[in-house]
């Protein structure tokens, strides 16, 4: 996951620019003074091999993004509206609760003892 942010994000670039610019800097370090070396390095118009190819990587990488197509979602049709009608004839049943009478009974005594067997 940490290489995938890396490439979309452009680090590897960084990286590679990052060496370049450490190699060019030695190299002239080696035949000139600290001051003339830092400009010579970052100047940008004394490119090294590995600056130039970064660089049409980078330009190659731009033109394959400009000229990939955009996705266009396209999504089904809605469904049509349901509306739910009642019926033309409603009846209201009355609420005949069972259950209310057996909860208003109290428990046989003894309680049965079939289980405890």
């Amino acid at each position: 996951m940490v290489f995938a942010l890396v490439l979309t994000t452009g680090a590897h670039w960084a990286a590679l620019q990052t060496v370049a610019w450490t190699t060019m800097l030695a190299s002239n370090l080696s035949s000139h003074s600290v001051t003339e070396a830092v400009s010579q390095t970052f100047d940008g118009q004394h490119l090294c091999p590995l600056c130039r190819a970064i660089a049409a990587a980078k330009k190659s990488e731009k033109k394959s993004e400009a000229l990939a197509p955009t996705l266009k979602l396209e999504y089904p049709p809605a469904a049509p509206m349901i509306f739910l009608t009642p019926p033309a004839q409603f009846e209201v049943l009355s609420a005949a609760d069972c259950f209310a009478e057996v909860l208003s009974q109290k428990p046989p005594v003894p309680p049965p003892r079939a289980f405890s067997a």
